[in-house]
């Protein structure tokens, strides 16, 4: 069976499908790299995802949708970083969040779940990267919904929080100091990796991945 093989990996657990709340531990090589932390996950708690790789989905649980504020479960790549800054010392393909960088959350688009300088004729639906807040002023690309299947999410991230107890529209938040640790540990070359579950999935991704000792 085929599953991400990532030496860097993130792991999310929230309580159960409605948890806006969850926690977050880094793997490198199986070991724990820094302290978990508390971070904030969809104002509507998790539903399943289009990447599962390996994960087995009780029929009678909740699927992500574009617009449902749920965060999505499953097994994800950690594709690039991005931020407000024009140059950032990082292992990761960056990304600078000008004011014309757009992700599309249009399904109807066809740059649907794509990261785009904004065209000529804009999308009906569409997140500025480069936001009047801090949240996007660093964050990581999670490689959710690559296949772009409409409706099904688009524009998923770890980034700062809005505050302490805010949950998200489906990304993955924490404070600055903690993106800030995570930016810094990540490394392409390890092919870092996204574990986004509830704890009724944890079974299932230790015996995915064996090597992670907590």
């Amino acid at each position: 069976m085929f599953v991400y093989a990532g030496e860097q990996i993130i792991l999310v657990v929230g309580d159960n499908h409605h948890s806006k709340k969850a926690t977050l531990t880094c793997f490198e090589d199986g070991v724990v790299v820094f302290d978990s932390f508390e971070v904030n996950i969809g104002k509507n708690g998790l539903g399943w995802g289009v990447e599962k790789k390996g994960l087995t989905q009780d029929e009678k649980e909740p699927l992500k949708y574009e617009g449902d504020k749920k965060a999505p479960i499953g097994i994800f790549t950690l594709d690039s970083v991005f931020g407000y800054q024009k140059d950032l010392k990082t292992k990761m393909p960056y990304l600078h969040a000008t004011k014309d960088l757009i992700c599309v959350d249009d399904s109807d688009s066809e740059f649907y779940n794509q990261i785009i300088q904004k065209p000529k004729t804009k999308p009906k639906s569409y997140e500025e990267m480069r936001r009047d807040d801090t949240q996007y002023k660093l964050g990581v690309v999670v490689g959710y919904n690559k296949k772009h299947i409409k409706n099904r999410g688009s524009c998923i991230f770890l980034h700062i929080e809005k505050s302490k107890d805010a949950p998200t529209a489906g990304c993955t938040s924490m404070t600055l100091e903690n993106i800030e640790k995570i930016v810094s540990w990540l490394d392409k070359d390890k092919n870092p990796i996204l574990i986004q579950i509830t704890k009724s999935q944890l079974n299932q991704v230790l015996k995915l991945y064996p090597n992670i000792r907590f």
